[in-house]
This record gives C-alpha cells, structure tokens and sequence, in this order.
C-alpha cells in the first residue's frame, strides 16, 4: 500500500518528448485539464496523442506540442468541431489517425490485454480503411470465414484521466452518467496518473455510492493528484457542469491571446483569471 499523492505538475515533469499520451474523457466532459495545463507549462514536443478528443486536444495541438493525433473526433460537445483542432488541421500541421469510435475501444481493450490487435466488424466497408491504408484484415480461422478489421493495438506511455473521487492508493471513482473509457486508458498504459475533485479515505469511496463506481483500479494507477475544479471548463457530473460561457470564450479567442490571459502562470492563476468558482 503506498500513497501515490502528487501534484499535476508533478505529473508533468514526469513526461518526456516523443511520449504517446492517452487522454481519457470524452469530448468537453471530464477531461483532466489541469494535467493538460501543467503539461503546457512545460516545454514537452514531439506528442502522440490519443484521445476521444475535446479542448485537451485543442490546446495541446494549438500549442505546438503534438506531432500526431489518433482520434475518433475532436469535438466541444454544444460546439460541434473543435475550432483549434481544425485550424491546426488546416494549416497540416499536425499527422492525423482517424478512425471509429468503436475501432479506437477495441484498440484500447486490446492494448489493456497486451494483445497486437483485436478482430472487429467496425470499418469494414467505410472509408475508414481508405484513409488508413495501413489497416490490414484477418480471415476468422473458423466454418464462419467472415473478414475482419484488424484493430492495432493502442498502446500510450502516460495516460492522463479525471475522476470524481480517489483515494491515495489510486482507486478512482465516477459518479456521473457515464464512465466513458478511463479504466482503458489506464490499462493500455506503461504509467498512468488520475486526477479527482477529492482525496477521500478508501472506505469512503463505497460509503454513499455502488461498489460498480470504482472505475479505475489502483494497481494501474501511478499517480493521484487531488484537482478541484480540475476538469474546467469540462464537465464533472454531478459535481459540475460544462462553463459554457467560457468554453465560448476559449473557442472564440485567439491561441495566443487566450493563453496568455489564462495559461500564462499557475493553476490558481488560471482558476483567478478564469472566474471558475474555487
């Protein structure tokens, strides 16, 4: 039993140039943006970034940290196309993977079972498989013969994910309508760190909600940093909904200007500048 307690820019120092990251949430909802801000504070290049992308895609990509993407979408959720995503995309500034949503699941799970791929029917007859030359099929071995995609496996250096509550062991809970895929992000990686709105003791995890709540287990977990307010300008569900108001702010301001005015100092600085109620 150890305490994995640190800070997020504990975390970030712990990254290196080059790194796959995996980014867990799933559009503008419960992203770990104070990890993603911590990791901008750094001088970090050269990323791979896999996620179901959201503004920790935008900004990490407005920024000039990411060399290349793997993503299903990139979306703000109430704003369809993340306007900074597109803008790096149509500049070509950064490689881009695309494939489905179901696709990119099973490269997880076959990452978090250390398996090279997984056999799926997702893809087959899209255009998927044309912009992904390099997607191969497999033939089932049995009476059936049926052709499948063979999804590679979506291995990451560091997955990034943020819960609502965690103890210090690194056990992770959500208590919202949807665990999106956090538990794979931290399964198919070498190292993962967990963000949460609130340290609490073990025994308080399954106190007032379902032992099912413990989405991420702490045998996965590297590290645990205690974030209030850390998915903003995301949603948490319940503790928080998406700030809209600011959201429509990072969408329609200029990179340069809007990290200069919110990104430019610490995480107090940027929750003072933002106005996001801590």
């Amino acid at each position: 039993m150890t305490d994995k307690t640190m800070s997020a820019d504990e975390v970030a120092g712990r990254l290196a140039d080059g790194m796959t990251l995996g980014i867990g949430g799933w559009g503008s909802r419960r992203k770990p943006m104070a990890m993603v801000r911590a990791v901008l504070r750094t001088q970090l290049r050269d990323l791979t970034v896999v996620s179901y992308g959201g503004p920790d895609v935008g900004m990490l990509v407005a920024a000039g940290r990411v060399r290349r993407l793997v993503v299903p979408f990139v979306t703000l959720d109430s704003i369809p196309l993340e306007p900074h995503y597109r803008a790096a995309r149509e500049r070509g500034g950064v490689e881009l993977t695309e494939i489905d949503e179901a696709m990119f699941m099973w490269g997880l799970h076959a990452a978090a079972n250390r398996l090279p791929f997984l056999p799926v029917r997702a893809g087959i007859g899209s255009d998927v498989m044309r912009v992904n030359p390099g997607l191969r099929t497999v033939t089932s071995p049995y009476d059936d013969g049926e052709t499948f995609v063979a999804v590679p496996a979506l291995r990451v250096d560091a997955a990034l994910v943020h819960v609502n509550r965690a103890d210090r062991l690194g056990n992770g809970q959500y208590l919202g309508p949807d665990p999106y895929f956090d538990d794979l992000f931290c399964e198919a990686a070498d190292t993962a760190y967990v963000s949460c709105e609130r340290i609490v003791e073990t025994a308080e995890l399954t106190k007032d909600a379902a032992p099912q709540t413990l989405l991420v287990k702490r045998h996965t977990v590297t590290g645990v940093v205690e974030a209030p307010h850390g998915a903003h300008f995301t949603s948490c569900a319940p503790d928080y909904g998406r700030d809209e108001a600011f959201q429509k702010t990072y969408a329609t301001t200029p990179w340069p200007e809007f990290a200069q005015r919110y990104l430019g100092g610490d995480e107090q600085a940027y929750r003072s500048a933002a106005g996001e109620g801590a």
